[in-house]
């Protein structure tokens, strides 16, 4: 599925450029009209990220969320800042489809494991950011010692399925996705599901992806930015 985002700060739709809170665009002031009109548009899910919240450790743009999922349909899924069991619960009643976990995947690995025993494997998707194939945390503020596919690897053998894979260095770049990294990720982890996120400018790298066996993808900046319109990702989903 190829998935529209949107990432939150201050209440307001935004891009980042590779992660960097001080390149920050805005996109929509109001991210319910945002939503809204890739809901018209046919399309039926929204990643959603609270950029605030990743970077503070919980989260921050609460309002909003609660907004999104009451006056829309999308299936939504939430990450940023989520870091506890009980965060999860919450979002998980609130009507979030899904909760995306990031920084708290390197630092509480047994608060995944319990996820997965707790929520079921399809509400639980760990979000890998990195550099150079290693993690970044904390809103891509730090970087671990651990490479992705150990962390991979390790939230496989919890019985995690979804992944979003970001290269920050494409983020926000328009430059396309890393391929080589998706593919090789895909090849290794083949019982996972490795979500693209990161450089997508077109329909083309979407069929690109999905030629060399990625079938997910998170778009922001493209849909923003021209590459690619609502109704080209509705006719291409």
């Amino acid at each position: 599925m190829w998935i529209p985002a949107i990432d939150l700060s201050n209440g307001q739709s935004v891009r980042l450029y590779q992660g960097d809170f001080d390149q920050k665009t805005l996109i929509n002031a109001d991210p319910l009209t945002q939503a809204q009109a890739i809901e018209q548009a046919g399309l039926t899910a929204l990643h959603l990220v609270d950029l605030d919240g990743a970077k503070a450790g919980n989260p921050q743009n609460l309002a909003v969320i609660k907004q999104l999922v009451a006056q829309t349909n999308l299936a939504i899924e939430l990450g940023g800042g989520i870091r506890s069991l009980e965060q999860i619960r919450q979002f998980l009643e609130l009507g979030i489809s899904r909760v995306i976990i990031g920084s708290a995947a390197i630092k509480q690995p047994e608060m995944v494991q319990q996820a997965v025993a707790e929520f079921g494997a399809a509400k639980v998707v760990v979000g890998v950011d990195g550099r150079h194939e290693m993690v970044a945390t904390h809103g891509w503020l730090d970087t671990a010692t651990v490479s992705m596919a150990e962390l991979i690897d390790q939230m496989v053998g919890y019985g995690v399925r979804h992944f979003i894979v970001t290269d920050i260095d494409r983020d926000g770049t328009m430059q396309g996705p890393n391929v080589a990294l998706l593919v090789k990720l895909q090849q290794q982890f083949s019982t996972a599901e490795i979500i693209a996120s990161g450089g997508i400018r077109s329909i083309a790298d979407l069929q690109d992806l999905r030629t060399h066996g990625i079938q997910s993808a998170v778009i922001g900046k493209a849909l923003a930015a021209g590459g690619m319109t609502l109704a080209e990702l509705k006719a291409v989903n």
